[in-house]
């Protein structure tokens, strides 16, 4: 939810009220020739260059059919996840046995998990919607309905390795964060200000300033987190373009 060079892209949301919910493929030109051979019309192959063929076939299929299928699984449990989500309120009105059925269903997703290093991928970078938490502190649960935030974003940076996490009506609260990754799945999170009302900045007590968070599924559209706490994140994508570009006050 300081700054460093490398372009390791990260995230993260952690669990109290300021959750700050990160691999490139260069195209490399290819350098392989391949001479050209002598036409051999009607020459038997190798028994032995027969049976490699064969392997090598099965396994690009077996390959390609794995392929379609883990997408084919990621898409089935995101839509029965998305349906049990819908009717909880951002995870307020779930019940134990509510909160049982998504963290099912979770698990499930990040068993299909197609971005195995997910602090390393650009996939991070934009604007989130937190559709489903199980922090208390975030869904504000202690407050009347109407004082509870109605959406909740976070803004990641890849290129400053910032975030910021933003709350809509009633307040517009905000917080920015430094993220400092740990390996390739986890980043830590130092949290700097707060913005009250989305307009004055004030610094964030000793006690708020670090959290850490796991990232656990993450594709072009659905990102899973889960923080130090225990607690669950689960985010859509809703802006790519989105840069976060708040600095610190000096």
């Amino acid at each position: 939810m300081a700054s460093s060079s490398t372009s390791l892209s990260k995230i993260i949301p952690a669990n109290d009220p300021t959750t700050i919910l990160p691999v490139f493929h260069p195209s490399v030109p290819s350098t392989l020739h391949f001479p050209s051979k002598p036409h051999l019309a009607n020459k038997p192959h190798p028994a032995g260059d027969c049976k490699r063929t064969r392997i090598s076939s099965k396994t690009r299929v077996s390959f390609i059919s794995s392929f379609f299928t883990k997408n084919n699984d990621s898409k089935t449990i995101k839509d029965e996840l998305l349906e049990a989500i819908v009717p909880l309120d951002k995870g307020a009105d779930a019940n134990p046995e509510d909160q049982q059925r998504i963290d099912q269903l979770t698990r499930k997703l990040e068993a299909v998990n197609p971005t195995k290093e997910p602090l390393k991928s650009d996939l991070l970078n934009g604007k989130w919607e937190l559709i489903y938490t199980t922090s208390k502190s975030i869904l504000q649960t202690e407050r009347p309905k109407f004082l509870r935030s109605r959406v909740n974003y976070q803004a990641i940076n890849l290129d400053t390795l910032r975030a910021q996490n933003m709350e809509t009506w009633p307040f517009f609260n905000q917080v920015t964060a430094d993220l400092l990754p740990k390996n390739s799945r986890e980043v830590s999170v130092k949290f700097d200000y707060f913005k009250i009302l989305g307009l004055i900045p004030v610094k964030a007590p000793e006690r708020t300033q670090y959290g850490s968070l796991y990232i656990t599924y993450l594709d072009e559209d659905f990102r899973v987190s889960r923080g130090d706490k225990g607690n669950l994140f689960i985010l859509r994508m809703v802006d790519r373009s989105y840069i976060h570009s708040y600095t610190v006050p000096s």
